[in-house]
């Protein structure tokens, strides 16, 4: 208990003196930006800077970068094996390659970059274009590339594009959506999770009209980064306020409450990249209150030890191809007691049992079915004739972090 105790006053303390809102928001200064030349085997030169990075947040988001395109200039053929990316172009025509057909993309648009798709961006006017690219990376703070040495100048140009892309058009937006809930506010989801294969969550275009807000969001299971496309507001961290202006970078972690706010003249239309905190698509975390997300049961054995080894193969030759017919079935784990000497190192409840088998499904009405199933008849007298004794209990799933499924 006073562990515990002391973690709840850790974890309060922390929230009292979070990062200030003020320190979230990154100005995009093209003086400060650093000039390169033949970014992955392209042609020319460009110029980026870096204005949100791994470091900042907790998720698995990699970087924002912003920068200039020049003339006859690109970023070559390349791809990688963990992360993906997404172009955006602010200004300006460019071609756009994925995985060697390429189409050329006006501006404003953004084009996914998925994991293992081949990709380059060349800008061949006498304009320079001004570019954006957001990265997720399938391991917290990692990223590769392999070079293609290809400049894709003169690259053959397919009329319509035959990969991915969106663009960021007013008249595709729609007000009253549950997800700005601020007055007039106009919303489009550009890209959902099913785009991504990392934890890239969303891509939302949005609009807050002057003199109304996004209306408060808290960030459950997910962390934003925010790009101000045009316009003047500011952004309220857990009700610590900052000023945005264009071209400003911002973002939120998980748990805060966000609240984007139009205090200008003109519309202020931002960018908002949403990386979930685990690898799994959508929240893993459950989000209806009250609503169970599944159910689990929960079977304590008394097994002779002599018997250990029976039951174990029980489980795995018997009980388990049992339930994988079943519907509804989700999973199951045996679990064996901790050795008596562990158990009282770390002052385990002391008890009899020392098996226990947790099958899920996803609601009771099909464990039911598996109970009254013909392969119930088989499994189930299999384990009490080797657990002399046992008892149960049912629960409801009202919350998830299965970070296994995160690793496979």
């Amino acid at each position: 208990m006073k562990r515990l105790l002391l973690t709840i006053l850790t974890l309060t303390s922390l929230a009292t003196v979070a990062q200030p809102a003020r320190d979230r928001v990154i100005p995009n200064d093209p003086s400060k930006y650093r000039p390169l030349t033949a970014v992955h085997a392209g042609a020319g030169k460009m110029g980026y800077t870096q204005l949100v990075g791994s470091k900042e947040v907790t998720s698995n988001f990699l970087y924002l970068h912003s920068g200039v395109i020049e003339p006859k200039s690109g970023i070559g053929h390349h791809f990688h094996h963990k992360i993906e990316e997404m172009y955006v172009l602010l200004t300006g025509e460019a071609e756009f390659t994925v995985n060697g057909r390429t189409s050329k993309i006006k501006a404003p648009a953004v084009v996914p970059c998925k994991l293992g798709d081949a990709h380059a961006i060349h800008n061949p006017s006498n304009q320079p274009v001004r570019w954006l690219n957001f990265a997720v990376s399938e391991t917290k703070g990692r990223g590769d590339a392999f070079d293609l040495g290809d400049t894709r100048v003169g690259a053959a140009i397919d009329p319509i594009p035959v990969f991915v892309s969106g663009r960021l058009e007013r008249d595709k937006l729609r007000a009253n959506n549950p997800a700005y809930t601020g007055k007039g506010v106009l919303y489009r989801r550009v890209f959902g999770p099913d785009i991504f294969s990392t934890s890239w969550n969303h891509v939302d275009h949005v609009i807050i009209p002057a003199g109304s807000s996004s209306g408060q969001r808290q960030l459950e299971g997910i962390e934003e980064v925010y790009f101000v496309i045009k316009g003047n507001g500011a952004i309220a961290i857990n009700n610590d306020k900052a000023a945005l202006k264009p071209e400003d970078a911002a973002y939120g972690l998980v748990g805060e409450n966000v609240t984007i706010t139009n205090d200008g003249r003109e519309d202020l239309e931002i960018l908002v990249i949403g990386t979930s905190t685990t690898k799994q698509k959508g929240l893993s975390l459950q989000t209806t209150p009250g609503k169970p997300k599944a159910m689990v049961l929960q079977m304590d054995f008394k097994v002779p030890k002599q018997e250990s080894e029976a039951f174990e193969k029980m489980y795995r030759s018997v009980y388990v191809p049992a339930m994988l017919v079943q519907q509804g079935y989700l999973g199951s784990k045996l679990l064996r007691l901790y050795p008596e000497n562990i158990s009282k190192e770390i002052q385990a409840e002391p008890t009899t049992y020392n098996y226990q088998i947790q099958i899920s499904f996803d609601t009771e009405e099909n464990r039911r079915k598996w109970v009254a199933s013909s392969q119930h008849q088989i499994a189930w007298p299999a384990a009490i004739n080797i657990g002399k004794e046992y008892k149960w209990r049912g629960y409801d799933v009202m919350g998830e972090d299965d970070q296994t499924q995160n690793k496979r």
